[in-house]
């Protein structure tokens, strides 16, 4: 039985040890100075891209480094957290949208890192997944930056027709919607005798 007792009070006085270390560290952790310092968020052929490409498409919003997660989503009849996961910690160089923030295009800027077996394979996921999503994906290389004219170029050719084909899409849409609501609002009318203007009874 002593030994026993024993036992758990060197149980317990191994605890409290362990514990006051944990809350020692944790206290020097948060004295020590914390070595963190800024870095530029661009590189200098990224912000040689990004003034291009301000300065091209003026009427458009233009973000760098934006997560790939913020601008796809995973449809409602699919598991979230396995699509998600095939998208992790990526991100878009630079992200071309609307004015309402609609995003237009993704544009990735390659240089050597993009050569490795594994970034190549990141790179297909990428493009797979703006392809299923219907966002248009621009890639340019960093040893060929394109000038404000092949941007617009680039630009009209591929990203404005598809966004014209959604706009007449939405419109059809928005249409469609409005003819079956002035069907709808007619039906719940009492109907009317044509030659005479007044209403039937349906009694």
């Amino acid at each position: 039985m002593k030994l026993l007792v024993t036992l758990m009070v060197l149980v317990c006085i191994a605890f409290v040890a362990v514990a006051v270390l944990r809350l020692r560290r944790q206290k020097s952790s948060d004295a020590e100075a914390w070595p963190f310092y800024k870095k530029r968020a661009l590189s200098n052929p990224e912000q040689v891209l990004y003034h291009r490409l301000v300065g091209a498409l003026p009427e458009h919003i233009v973000l760098a480094q934006v997560q790939v997660s913020r601008v796809l989503g995973v449809k409602q009849n699919a598991n979230r957290q396995q699509w998600n996961n095939r998208i992790n910690r990526m991100s878009f160089d630079f992200l071309v949208c609307a004015k309402d923030a609609t995003p237009l295009a993704a544009i990735e800027l390659d240089d050597g890192s993009h050569e490795s077996a594994r970034a190549r394979e990141r790179d297909q996921r990428k493009d797979r997944a703006c392809s299923a999503a219907g966002l248009q994906l621009l890639r340019w290389n960093v040893k060929a930056l394109p000038d404000a004219a092949a941007i617009r170029l680039a630009f009209n050719a591929q990203v404005a027709p598809q966004r014209h084909a959604l706009d007449r899409s939405a419109g059809t849409d928005a249409a469609a919607k409005r003819t079956a609501a002035s069907h709808d609002a007619a039906d719940t009318r009492s109907p009317k005798d044509s030659s005479s203007g007044f209403e039937l009874s349906l009694s």
